[in-house]
């Protein structure tokens, strides 16, 4: 096992080496306010894209992070962006009607549509690019699907999505494991650290000040709003913005019973031999497959290394263990990378949620989003942003995810007991192609 890994190699996201995690800004030291109109639990995307909304339409705003701000998923991700609704439009229509799926879908075009356009408008350096996105067939039952997808126009969205047939399958990718695959054209790559600094950025130059490593122990109710108390003091505010997802805990109960915590796996392998990319990724596309337990890959932005994740753990474990595991993965799907070892290995929590929806909501006062089902790239910032404008009181907040119930189960209460049996179930499914 020692063999598998880099002299240097760091437990730690590969994004971190190019985007350290920020030193505590010089403002932290001072006290923290008295009465703020907003404070916003959490400075990843959602939070700080909240704050910049509430800043900018002239509310006091004050951030508040457990740890360093990003020190969550935000810069733990894949750094893909895709749509990021995972219910398709019958099992939507189903459930809330033809109007509400299509507006549910339309979300998700437009959480992509905000990422570009945020970027572009601040100047955002971190290799954003409209790169599509290939979707590998894992059986030749799931290929067939897939060019049905593709011959038949989607209900709502204008996807662009094509078939890629397993002879046209190595101008895509230089593996065999896959019986051809779908290209999604529209369906865009980051760097998350370099992202998550330059939106920092832009939540400090709009007015928010944030300030991490000052967890929020207790969140009450008060007159007039809230209180919450810190290592650092007592805040007042008017209202809160919940942005915690994958790591919520015990500040709400009554949202911790609604998000299942996962963990997500990462690694990143050292810098590869001149034309070995080229030869298994030709393309600088992202990458996922149809199994279950999917797994997500893509190159680095320079196109020196390979970025390969998944969930291949039935718990948390130490991320040089879960670097064997996926090193094994990516092996099976590419053979030609059998020496190549791993510099960096991570983990991080998404947060999923019982019926693969994204939620938002507004009780009393106290905002939320959460729930991206491993899709919070695009998500996240997005509804960031529009729960940021609810809590403005603007009315461009609305989203078509307003008044959906958020689904708990009985004897849930955080810790997701059923997730180990669940990922062993599919584990199986998936080996057996069904």
């Amino acid at each position: 096992m020692s063999g598998l890994f880099t002299p240097d190699f760091r437990p730690q996201p590969y994004w971190w080496d190019a985007s350290p995690l920020p030193a505590p800004d010089p403002s932290e030291a001072e006290s923290l306010p008295a009465n703020v109109d907003v404070a916003v639990i959490g400075a990843g995307y959602t939070g700080l894209h909240a704050a910049v909304a509430t800043a900018r339409a002239g509310a006091s705003t004050l951030v508040l992070d457990a740890e360093a701000a990003g020190w969550g998923c935000s810069t733990r991700n894949g750094g893909q962006i895709s749509t990021s609704v995972k219910p398709d439009f019958a099992t939507l229509t189903r459930r809330h009607g033809r109007e509400r799926a299509a507006a549910i879908l339309r979300e998700g075009q437009a959480s992509l549509d905000h990422v570009a356009g945020f970027i572009a408008q601040e100047g955002i350096d971190c290799a954003f690019s409209v790169c599509g996105r290939f979707h590998g067939a894992h059986t030749r039952r799931r290929y067939a699907a897939m060019v049905e997808a593709c011959r038949t126009p989607h209900p709502v969205l204008d996807t662009g999505a094509y078939a890629v047939s397993p002879e046209d399958l190595p101008a895509e990718l230089g593996t065999r494991a896959y019986h051809g695959g779908m290209v999604l054209p529209r369906h865009a790559s980051l760097d998350p650290g370099r992202y998550h600094a330059g939106l920092l950025g832009v939540a400090r130059r709009a007015g928010a000040r944030i300030v991490s490593r000052c967890p929020v122990e207790r969140l009450e109710r008060a007159s007039g709003g809230f209180r919450l108390m810190t290592p650092r003091g007592e805040v007042r505010a008017q209202r809160v913005v919940l942005a915690t997802n994958g790591y919520s805990g015990p500040l709400s109960p009554w949202h911790r019973r609604r998000v299942i915590p996962i963990g997500s796996y990462v690694i990143a392998t050292e810098e590869l031999p001149d034309g070995l990319i080229d030869e298994v990724m030709p393309t600088n596309r992202i990458l996922s497959d149809s199994r279950k337990l999917v797994y997500y890959y893509r190159p680095s932005p320079d196109r020196r290394r390979i970025l390969f994740g998944g969930r291949v753990s039935l718990s948390e474990t130490d991320p040089r263990r879960s670097a064997v595991k996926l090193h094994a993965e990516l092996v099976r799907l590419f053979p030609q990378l059998a020496s190549v070892r791993v510099s960096h290995s991570w983990m991080g929590f998404v947060a999923y949620t019982f019926d693969e929806l994204m939620h938002v909501g507004n009780d009393g006062g106290l905002h939320y989003a959460m729930g991206y089902c491993g899709s919070g790239v695009g998500m996240a910032g997005y509804l960031g942003m529009r729960i940021g404008q609810q809590a403005a009181g603007l009315a461009q907040g609305a989203t078509a995810f307003d008044g959906l119930a958020f689904q708990t189960r009985p004897l849930y209460s955080g810790d997701p007991w059923f997730l180990a049996p669940s990922v062993l179930v599919y584990r199986i499914r998936d080996r057996l192609g069904l």
